[in-house]
């Protein structure tokens, strides 16, 4: 979903620039060669997985799937989405928008390895200026602060199965 008419996009007309607390999903998709999938921010250059803000009546899972759709191309099952991590910490979460919006996110981070589609064909908008598989041992930068995060906690999900919250 493009900005206007998001929930988030009201929802600012009538609190202004004001902090505003937003959940959210992002998705760390990872190809059968290990590749990870990573969108290029239009607004300020960091790379990031795909990912958003909830929209009413949509779970994390199903944000997810949205967003994977939207940003990236791929329709995924969001039963097959593997919750991996949580990251909402302040002031790592906290993002202040070109135009003063200040958003506390609380995103919930899923991992898929299978889906259909194909990212590569995915056409660039206002969102997003580049898409592209990147080594783990080679990623790109700028990474925004939460997907390194990301990394990291991944990494640590993979060694102890355990859920990670930050």
């Amino acid at each position: 979903m493009s900005w206007i008419g998001s929930y988030l996009e009201r929802l600012r007309r009538k609190v202004g620039h004001d902090l505003v607390l937003m959940p959210g999903a992002t998705v760390l998709v990872e190809h059968v060669d290990g590749r990870i999938l990573f969108v290029q921010r239009a607004d300020d250059g960091t790379w990031c997985h795909p990912g958003g803000h909830a929209e009413p009546g949509l779970g994390f899972a199903e944000t997810a799937a949205r967003e994977l759709g939207e940003e990236a191309g791929i329709v995924a099952d969001p039963s097959e989405l593997v919750a991996f991590a949580s990251i909402s910490e302040h002031p790592l979460h906290t993002i202040t928008y070109a135009n003063g919006d200040v958003t506390q996110c609380f995103t919930m981070w899923f991992v898929l390895a299978g889906w259909d589609g194909d990212p590569d064909s995915v056409a660039i908008d206002d969102e997003s200026t580049a898409i592209g598989w990147f080594s783990p041992d080679a990623l790109p930068e700028p990474m925004m602060a939460p997907a390194a995060l990301a990394m990291e906690l991944y990494d640590r999900f993979r060694e102890t199965g355990q859920f990670q919250a930050r």
